[in-house]
């Protein structure tokens, strides 16, 4: 049997279309953006034309894109250039990813005054959270909007709104949203926005971010002019022709694609209580419009007195044909419990014992029966 990949929101398979978009620029068109020559000159062409059609779909200038190299470095790039004028304050959540908290950090070894809201069960930060944090030193909120453990929606907009009322600078970490919900950022109200190719069905190594026109920012990486100053190094050609295709497209199969990813997420939850019973709890909202429609994560507490291995269940699924996840791939190497999932209650040992399903375009009805039978099984052997 071919086996079933359930781990999308750590990486998706990169879609043929945009694969034989990049080709050309793989094997052909060479030149280097900042080139004079011919080569060089139809090189920046296509980087200022896909500028344009990534602005079309966010509802942005294209002035306002800056391609980076993925999600990571856009949130460091926000963290460490964003320091509106005599507000060095910092307001943000402690179930972001790791790519904000790392800075978030380094920021306040530096001095700056750095705060971590606790976020409600399942993950997401309410508007009302976010008013109370703030005061007249907070210059920066960071919150992503959908978490990318539990599916967990954080209401962007209305904090935003909050934020342009006080003066602060809002962005949102967007990595996950892409396909799944409406990202447009003059729908949003957001100053800057991250997102990366590799989440929705685009290449590896790209991704950009979006800074509102007249955001003080200052750039991460310096050495060269490219991105108009903001970010140097010479620009992934094809990688940016890549994130283009694989943006417009994903935009564009989100509304019928949130809701097969809602009938199937749901079917999967159904099947594994039917099957289960309360040996798990579900830490994804399942409320409609909660959560994002492609995750479901599910935890095990201890049973009589010992602990769930969690590591174990991943292992026996990736022997039955079936990948998942502890979380975050960028963090489910270290054997150490989900920080976002210790953010909303859990106790380490279940929180170490928690897995991540989540579903892509390929999830089929019969992945997902497949699954269902398969966790039943593993679970049954762990618990004999």
């Amino acid at each position: 049997m071919p086996r079933i990949y359930l781990d999308h929101a750590a990486t998706t398979p990169l879609d043929p279309v945009v694969l034989e978009a990049m080709m050309p620029l793989l094997q052909d068109n060479h030149g280097n953006p900042s080139s004079v020559h011919a080569e060089g000159r139809r090189a920046r062409f296509i980087v200022e034309e896909c500028r344009e059609r990534v602005a079309a779909v966010l509802g942005a200038e294209p002035a306002e894109i800056i391609f980076t190299s993925g999600g990571t470095e856009a949130n460091n790039a926000v963290l460490d250039g964003i320091w509106p004028e005599g507000r060095p304050g910092v307001v943000t959540s402690l179930a972001e990813h790791e790519a904000v908290l790392h800075p978030a950090r380094r920021q306040a070894a530096r001095g700056r005054p750095v705060r971590y809201l606790r976020p409600q069960k399942g993950g997401g930060i309410t508007p009302e959270q976010v008013a109370e944090a703030l005061d007249e030193a907070v210059g920066l909120v960071s919150l992503m909007h959908v978490n990318n453990e539990t599916g967990a929606i954080t209401d962007i907009r209305a904090i935003a709104r909050i934020c342009r009322e006080r003066g602060v600078v809002c962005h949102t970490d967007a990595v996950q949203s892409v396909g799944h919900l409406p990202v447009r950022v003059d729908t949003l109200g957001v100053d800057a926005l991250s997102l990366s190719a590799h989440k929705f069905y685009g290449p590896k190594g790209v991704g950009l971010l979006y800074v509102r026109s007249g955001t003080p920012f200052t750039p991460l990486i310096e050495g060269g002019a490219q991105e108009r100053g903001r970010r140097a190094g010479t620009e992934n050609v094809a990688g940016i022709v890549g994130l283009a295709t694989a943006l417009e497209r994903a935009q564009a199969d989100q509304e019928r694609e949130l809701d097969r990813l809602e009938r199937l997420r749901r079917r999967l939850y159904d099947g594994l209580r039917e099957r289960l019973g309360d040996l798990f709890v579900c830490t994804t909202p399942m409320q409609p419009g909660a959560a994002a429609p492609h995750v479901l994560n599910i935890a095990f507490p201890p049973r009589d007195g010992q602990p769930f291995d969690g590591e174990m269940l991943i292992l026996g699924l990736d022997l039955e044909g079936i990948a998942v996840s502890s979380g975050s791939a960028c963090t489910s190497g270290a054997l150490a419990p989900s920080h976002v999932l210790k953010a909303i209650g859990l106790d380490d040992a279940t929180a170490s014992a928690a897995i991540r399903f989540s579903l892509g375009r390929n999830t089929t009805d019969e992945d997902i029966e497949r699954t269902i039978e398969a966790v039943e099984r593993v679970v049954s052997r762990m618990i004999a």
